[in-house]
């Protein structure tokens, strides 16, 4: 098993807390951070690490049990059930291979992270405008 998640609550967003911690969950699984068969941290570890009351990071572990991305073995904790890293995304994808190509080459160029982010941010806006974007 890998190093556990480590969630971030803003409490400023306006999204309910047990959402931000699904979500959270949820964006690990497609970036491949969490991956099936890894153990989420307890509710008890969740609540010291962020002062979120256990029964939230409950109700947030119940939603993706709900969701099929994760079940509750009693005594033994919460496990990812599936991935969400889509195939084309894998770290040997081609289309992954291209992406970190052009980041090379963004670096080679002397654009920081920041830089290529913005670049990649514009792009990514030309090709898919936010009202068109449903995913």
């Amino acid at each position: 098993m890998k190093a556990v998640v480590v969630f971030r609550i803003d409490r400023r967003s306006g999204v309910a807390t047990y959402l931000q911690i699904v979500r959270q969950v949820e964006q690990a699984l497609r970036m491949g951070a969490l991956e099936k068969g890894d153990r989420l941290p307890t509710a008890a570890q969740v609540a010291a690490e962020t002062k979120v009351n256990p029964n939230t990071t409950l109700k947030a572990y119940r939603e993706l049990e709900r969701a099929g991305l994760a079940e509750v073995r009693q005594g033994a904790g919460t496990f990812i059930t599936r991935s969400l890293v889509p195939p084309q995304a894998a770290a040997d994808s081609p289309l992954r291979t291209s992406l970190v190509e052009w980041l090379d080459q963004a670096r080679a160029q002397g654009l920081s992270g920041q830089e290529a982010d913005a670049l990649f941010r514009s792009a990514h806006a030309a090709v898919y405008p936010p009202e068109a974007d449903t995913g």
